[in-house]
């Protein structure tokens, strides 16, 4: 995906998926030893792939002498990040966050530079998740921890997703494809080997399981005004309420189990070398 794209979603990547990411995405503090270093002016954090600022935020409100440098390559989200920084920090934190539109495959960052980093969700995008790796390993300090979350591959099925789906099937509409996730570490033992190939020690990876869960209509507020907009965009007002009404009708059947999204989701961590 381009850095367009990026900046075209941010706002609703921020209002939609955001919060059903976050929990997880925070969780991964818990996986990465506390920063150290970094003299009088505290220790510097890399955190790759921002968003908007999510885990940086996170960061700086667990561990209040760090300095995060976030990097993006939606310029769309960065300005979000620090919207949401201005929201949820007190100015001294927020004049700690730094972002910058960068590629995490070409870190423009002098090597050891920093005393740690992390990253969540967003090396399961990048064309080379070892050509990212071996580039954090090059700009932490050696001995400086690293700790990451991504999805694990899976191929169980959303039981809402398949319900929406068979409604736009019904009403003569192609349902989406699926999107391949290509990018997913097939377990945690291959994530781990990953690190340890780029340069990594006393790495780690521990299996987990993002949790969210809907109702119907929240549910439906998702997939027509976020996950799949642009279709819900180009019908007539009649029928766009017509196929939202078919699809409530299904979803509201459902048990609270079926509306409970479960994805596997992988927290990698160890030290550079």
């Amino acid at each position: 995906m381009t850095e367009a794209h990026y900046d075209t979603i941010a706002d609703g990547y921020a209002r939609w998926w955001g919060p059903v990411i976050r929990p997880t995405a925070e969780a991964l503090l818990d996986h990465l030893d506390p920063p150290r270093g970094g003299g009088a002016s505290g220790a510097r954090v890399l955190d790759i792939g921002t968003g908007t600022g999510t885990l940086a935020i996170a960061a700086l409100a667990r561990w209040p002498s760090v300095r995060v440098t976030g990097i993006d390559v939606s310029a769309g989200m960065l300005t979000l990040a620090a919207r949401s920084a201005r929201d949820h920090l007190p100015g001294s934190a927020v004049d700690r966050f730094e972002r910058r539109v960068a590629d995490a495959a070409a870190l423009p960052f002098a090597a050891d530079t920093f005393d740690a980093a992390l990253s969540s969700f967003v090396l399961q995008l990048v064309d080379s998740r070892a050509a990212v790796l071996r580039e954090v390993r090059r700009v932490l300090k050696p001995g400086a921890p690293f700790a990451w979350v991504t999805w694990l591959r899976g191929e169980a099925q959303f039981e809402p997703d398949r319900i929406v789906n068979e409604v736009l099937d019904d009403a003569g509409f192609d349902p989406p494809e699926p999107e391949p996730r290509t990018g997913d570490p097939a377990s945690p033992a291959a994530a781990a080997a990953a690190m340890r190939r780029a340069g990594f020690r006393d790495v780690r990876a521990t299996a987990g399981e993002l949790e969210h869960h809907w109702d119907a209509r929240g549910y439906l507020e998702f997939y027509s005004q976020f996950d799949e907009a642009s279709l819900f965009d180009e019908l007539e007002a009649a029928e766009r309420e017509d196929l939202l009404g078919r699809m409530l009708a299904r979803l509201s059947g459902l048990d609270d189990a079926a509306l409970t999204l479960r994805l596997p989701v992988v927290y990698v961590a160890g030290r550079a070398t």
